[in-house]
């Protein structure tokens, strides 16, 4: 979730694809051929590669090349193209970046000399605007594969922050970028200034892009706002599939994102809130987020629904200590101890997801006031809101409502824990709208807990009814829980959600790494002879 700052970048406290968007349709759009030259950083296997830095074998590269990387901690302080500062900036088309140890090639925001990924103050590279990792520019085609990028953080007042980025025009209102694929990467930071900047903002982070693109065996963690990013993309083309997001402020964000987006199979657990969607009026234009199948179409489960969270493992999002708490706008404000929420977002499905041990609730659907104005010239005004305090009111109100999202199949379990009334596996803070939201087939051993009571009854079912209307105490919790017009302090009868108290960030686990990383790379001295064409 995202909010606007004063400067170019406000990150602070912010066709060609089957309908299905299955993974092997995807593959097959990306399929790499064992053409082009093979540029080689640092050393693998005792052979010496021709670069020293990432950088410098991008800037040599053409359309086309692989660039290998040999194991390394890679100190990358580029700070030149785009207006965004990048460790690394990619703005050359169809190019391949790959590690050859996921584990082993590290990409490192800290100072030179430092110790990999260091936690300590003093080893961070802190800038008045704040840095970038991975950073490609409107430039389509583009793989980063098999390494790991750490502590690019943000600056003192926001901005910047993103580990691996491909970034199709961010704040523009406009797609800028196409394809994209991303496999076996690991986004992490092991340093905050506890919940206050600087941090690491985004992990893994696609935005003004068509696609089709696919994150694919990715780790995200310690992000000040999300884990994992989609947003700006009326029709995303996205696929994200056994992702793993912990300790993170959300697990996934998309802001005004719908169309073909899929998240599933993937873990997230231990973030102050799981995956995320909303509607905003700023610059990641155009609102709203619709998850509606393009052309009419009726989609993978035959519900008219493109935008589908399928099969994933929501858990123990109970974590009030990660950072960006204190000032990082709406990812800051979210409830903690809630599995997924779905603001002023329109034909979102939750299909066959596991959803437990989230203190709050399992599922929150709420309508979304968005306050302030975007920034002039990119085209976007309340589009799929209604303006509350129009302007040039001098705090003008975009209201999102939520309505035609779907959460059908779900499994819920011991959700609900900090026991305030309204929390449990469902809550719904809606008004009254046709067609309204659709609960089915939800099932919890204890049985089913939901604000309204009975969620599953009429009027909430068949689908495409009218529901809605405001329960005093749920939007009581939820203005606690928010903490958006008034901190509740954390033994408040009834309204009681803990607060942050330290933030201790750490280097993940090893994660799996790609198990060739030679396969289909062209012969090179690190990388012997072609292998038969196949994906991981």
């Amino acid at each position: 979730m995202k909010v606007e700052s004063s400067g170019r970048n406000r990150r602070t406290p912010r066709r060609g694809l089957a309908a299905t968007l299955t993974l092997a349709g995807l593959m097959l759009a990306f399929a790499p051929t064992c053409f082009g030259r093979v540029l080689r950083v640092g050393t693998y296997h005792s052979v010496p590669g021709q670069y020293k830095t990432i950088q410098a074998a991008v800037d040599a590269a053409k359309p086309g090349d692989w660039i290998l990387v040999g194991p390394g901690d890679y100190h990358e302080h580029g700070f030149r193209g785009a207006d965004e500062p990048a460790g690394v900036l990619i703005e050359t088309p169809r190019l391949h970046l790959r590690g050859m140890n996921r584990n082993k090639v590290i990409v490192d925001g800290t100072k030179r000399g430092s110790p990999t990924c260091s936690r300590r103050a003093s080893a961070q590279k802190k800038t008045k605007d704040g840095r970038n990792g991975i950073e490609v520019f409107k430039a389509s085609g583009v793989y980063i594969e098999n390494l790991t990028v750490c502590n690019y953080l943000t600056g003192p007042n926001g901005g910047e922050g993103n580990e691996i980025w491909w970034n199709g025009g961010d704040g523009s209102g406009k797609i800028g970028m196409g394809s994209w694929w991303g496999n076996y990467i690991t986004a992490t930071s092991t340093y905050s200034n506890g919940v206050d900047t600087p941090f690491a903002d985004y992990g893994i982070f696609v935005s003004n892009s068509r696609g089709p693109g696919v994150v694919n065996h990715s780790y995200a963690s310690g992000m000040g706002d999300a884990g994992y990013y989609v947003g700006a993309c009326p029709n995303c083309h996205a696929l994200i599939t056994h992702a793993h997001a912990q300790f993170n402020a959300l697990g996934f964000s998309g802001t005004n994102a719908g169309g073909h987006l899929v998240i599933k199979r993937s873990e997230f657990d231990h973030n102050k809130t799981g995956p995320t969607s909303d509607s905003e009026n700023n610059d990641d234009a155009p609102s709203p987020a619709n998850g509606l199948c393009p052309h009419k179409t009726r989609g993978p489960l035959r519900s008219g629904i493109c935008d589908i969270w399928k099969r994933n493992y929501i858990h123990d999002n109970n974590n009030p200590n990660v950072p960006g708490n204190s000032v990082n706008g709406l990812a800051g404000a979210v409830p903690v101890g809630s599995g997924a929420i779905l603001g002023g977002t329109e034909y979102i499905e939750l299909y066959r997801n596991r959803i437990v041990r989230n203190n709050a609730w399992g599922v929150w659907i709420t309508d979304s006031p968005y306050m302030g104005n975007p920034p002039p010239g990119i085209g976007q005004n309340c589009q799929g809101g209604t303006y509350i305090n129009p302007p040039p009111s001098p705090n003008p109100t975009c209201y999102f409502q939520a309505y035609g999202n779907e959460v059908i199949h779900n499994y819920f379990a011991h959700n609900g824990r900090y026991r305030n009334p309204s929390n449990g596996d469902i809550a719904m803070l809606t008004t009254p709208h046709s067609p309204g939201n659709c609960f089915r087939r939800n099932t919890d051993p204890a049985g089913l807990t939901s604000d309204p009571p009975a969620i599953q009854s009429a009027p909430y079912n068949p689908c495409g009814q009218p529901n809605g209307g405001v329960d005093p105490a749920l939007l009581g919790n939820a203005l606690c829980g928010t903490q958006l017009l008034f901190p509740c302090p954390s033994n408040t009868p009834g309204a009681g959600y803990p607060h942050a108290s330290k933030v201790v960030l750490h280097m993940p686990p090893r994660q799996p790494t790609m198990p060739n990383p030679c396969r289909d790379v062209p012969p090179n001295r690190w990388c012997r002879a072609p292998k038969h064409h196949s994906h991981n």
